[in-house]
């Protein structure tokens, strides 16, 4: 594949200035430096590049980036971390002409280099007799905190090639110096030309072992122990990205407010209460939003509030159970359950006894398992998605100011509307209790966090006792 141009992209004390220097090395190849640093330009102390000024550079990027890609004849490019300029890391990621370079180090020994760096006040080292040496303390929350930070960036970069296409050059810090890795990197950027011999412009820093570079190196093995390495304690999620669902979002008549319903949880209940307290219908009430009237309506409430109401899990499941899947309104999610689990409902399901519906809910809640999990061919609806992932697709378009749970939706209506206002807002009336909750047990309960352990986890519902 042809490239227009190239980023590294790489963080600290990863080794890109060794990179940069050993790529400058190969004839029609040009790095320069770090050109979107928040700090500098290209290089520490330097406010200008190319002819554009740093406050240039700042209020227009691409007036560099059209600098730096000028004169054609080379294969151009720079260093890119993750806290440079965010328009133009997303630009590079979502751009297949740009060749992604990935620079990779081990967290631990890219960590202590940069405690080192800080602390001798040296970030590149040309001649080995200037080198200066120290120790430095190991801090077990500190570098998980960095350890975390770096995982994120790397899923981040991995999210973006995968779902536009691209693919990329990885080459780790212990490979920055290996002849033939360089002359790949070469013929990968379609470049002909080739190094018979490694520059010695730059040398590694820190050569001596993790220990030797360590003031309490005693501290070591217990502070990592205490670190997931490999994320083994995450949930993991099959759940498909969902949209934001603005359709269903309500605002009031006159009240700043905004409402981000959850499928399955309080919903009909909240949209009354927001038209009573402007004295109108609720089909007065601004609804069936897109993106654009939702931009229009945000632009015409300076200081609105957005809210979200989440409900308990298996509450949550129950609900969807009686009023869609008992009504026989969801179908589809009928056929799933006979084929899967044998279950079939009667023509007539006031027929059902307590026993017929406790064990089609527990069929229910294996279903919404399989589905959310990506077990079936019935991909999750709102109404059985989980209230996270639906929560995240209305982030794509507005973030909830308050995420209010079920159990004090009352209390805290009345503080949202007395803080707009509202000295003596009219109640919140709840919905009346559903009639099938005598049909819950332990089994219930374990199979509803079974199925929505992220939803649990996430919102802090307690987990069933075993």
């Amino acid at each position: 594949m042809a490239f227009d141009y190239f980023t590294v992209l790489a963080e600290m004390r990863t080794g890109s200035n060794l990179l940069e220097s050993n790529l400058n090395a190969i004839e029609g190849i040009e790095c320069h430096g770090e050109l979107f640093n928040p700090g500098f330009i290209n290089r520490a102390g330097t406010d200008s590049y190319l002819g554009v000024s740093q406050s240039e550079r700042d209020s227009d990027p691409w007036k560099l980036m059209m600098a730096t890609r000028a004169g054609g004849g080379r294969m151009v490019g720079f260093r890119l971390f993750h806290d440079h300029d965010p328009r133009i890391w997303q630009h590079v990621l979502n751009d297949s002409g740009c060749a992604k370079i990935i620079l990779t180090r081990n967290p631990l020994d890219s960590y202590v280099s940069r405690k080192i760096a800080a602390a001798t006040n040296q970030w590149r080292l040309g001649d080995v007799s200037n080198r200066r040496q120290t120790k430095v303390a190991f801090d077990a929350a500190e570098f998980e905190t960095h350890l975390s930070r770096m995982q994120q960036v790397q899923i981040g970069i991995q999210r973006a090639l995968q779902s536009t296409g691209q693919s990329a050059f990885y080459i780790s810090y212990d490979d920055v110096n290996d002849l033939e890795v360089l002359n790949g990197l070469a013929r990968w950027l379609g470049v002909p030309s080739r190094l018979t011999e490694l520059p010695r412009a730059l040398k590694k820093q820190n050569p001596e072992p993790l220990e030797a570079k360590l003031s309490n190196p005693e501290d070591l093995a217990p502070g990592l122990a205490r670190i997931d390495r490999f994320d083994l304690g995450r949930t993991p999620v099959f759940e498909v990205r969902r949209g934001p669902l603005l359709a269903a979002c309500y605002a009031g008549a006159q009240t700043p407010l905004l409402f981000l319903p959850l499928r399955g949880a309080p919903e009909a209940s909240v949209i009354r209460w927001l038209a009573t307290l402007d004295g109108v219908e609720e089909t007065a009430l601004p609804h069936d939003f897109d993106h654009g009237r939702l931009a229009k309506w945000r632009r015409g409430h300076p200081g609105f509030r957005a809210f979200t109401v989440i409900r308990h899990p298996l509450m949550r499941a129950l609900e969807v159970y009686s009023s869609k899947v008992v009504s026989g309104e969801f179908e589809a999610v009928r056929e799933h359950m006979a084929r899967l689990f044998d279950t079939r409902f009667p023509e007539d399901p006031a027929s059902m006894s307590e026993g017929d519906h406790r064990a089609a809910f527990k069929a229910f809640l294996k279903f919404c398992a399989a589905s959310v999990s990506g077990q079936t061919g019935l991909q999750p609806w709102p109404m059985w998605a989980s209230q996270s992932a639906n929560l995240a697709g209305f982030a794509q378009a507005i973030q909830p100011d308050l995420i209010l749970r079920e159990d004090r939706l009352a209390e805290d209506l009345r503080y949202l509307a007395q803080s707009l206002g509202h000295d003596a807002p009219p109640p919140y009336q709840p919905p009346t209790k559903e009639p099938l909750s005598a049909i819950l047990d332990a089994e219930c309960h374990a199979l509803a966090y079974a199925a929505y352990r992220r939803d649990y986890e996430h919102f802090g519902f307690a987990a069933p006792q075993t």
